[in-house]
């Protein structure tokens, strides 16, 4: 079982047990499987533990708080944008400028006819034959909506129309970017990296610390777009530091 370091007893809902997955196939290197360490969903108190598990490197999908764990392997990194010290680069000043039409709109997770469809095109055209291309209403409340978390649903819009939707989980001093999905015919646009640079500018203005954006993969070309985000912080298994220039690419 795991306690939580540096909290106050008083508040402290009691020891959470930690379970070890079974191997299953990795979902980003296909010739690889993996393992996950996953935080007992069952346990009432896994609200009071998710801004402390982010914080230990764990990811939310659904109603399942994990961290990657495989034997042999170390490649997934969680990683995080300190808020107050993040500067567009000439590109993202670019891709706000690029598209300073679309307005937004922040609305609870609650899935809508409009989402889902949108979530589908998506799926069909960025993962064809993956297993999510197949994903219908039960999937999307369960993998992106939940039944405990404090998401919002970040909507991107261009005269009215639906470009974008950012899974944004709110939690103590920090966001947490859980998924984002956009139209397909509109990726030319950088929808993605205009989503985190506005989820960065919302956490700004809320005053966090911090928006975390998931496992972070050297050399995977879907995890890219990431290290473009500086300074950047990752989770060494011990401690966040500054990804540094000598890290491997």
């Amino acid at each position: 079982m795991l306690r939580a370091m540096g909290t106050d007893a008083s508040q402290d809902p009691g020891d959470l047990r930690l379970f070890h997955t079974g191997t299953h196939a990795c979902g980003y290197w296909p010739e690889r499987s993996a393992r996950d360490l996953v935080l007992d969903p069952r346990d009432p108190h896994l609200p009071h533990w998710y801004p402390m598990a982010l914080g230990w490197g764990f990811r939310r999908s659904g109603d399942i708080l994990y961290r990657p764990h495989c034997p042999g392997c170390r490649a997934c990194v969680a990683a995080r944008i300190p808020v107050r010290r993040f500067t567009p680069n000439r590109s993202q000043r670019r891709c706000l400028a690029r598209n300073a039409a679309v307005e937004l709109r922040v609305l609870p997770a609650e899935r809508t006819r409009e989402q889902l469809a949108l979530y589908q095109r998506y799926l069909r055209a960025r993962h064809r034959g993956g297993g999510m291309d197949t994903h219908g209403a039960t999937e999307f409340d369960q993998f992106l909506a939940g039944s405990w978390n404090t998401g919002r649903f970040l909507e991107l819009r261009e005269d009215g129309r639906l470009l974008a939707v950012a899974v944004t989980d709110v939690v103590d001093s920090a966001l947490s970017a859980v998924y984002t999905f956009y139209d397909p015919d509109q990726a030319h646009r950088s929808l993605g990296t205009l989503a985190i640079l506005h989820q960065l500018e919302w956490a700004r203005q809320q005053g966090h610390r911090h928006l975390y954006l998931g496992y972070w993969i050297a050399g995977h070309p879907k995890m890219e777009y990431k290290r473009r985000f500086r300074p950047l912080e990752i989770h060494d298994g011990r401690r966040w530091r500054d990804l540094q220039p000598g890290d491997p690419a």
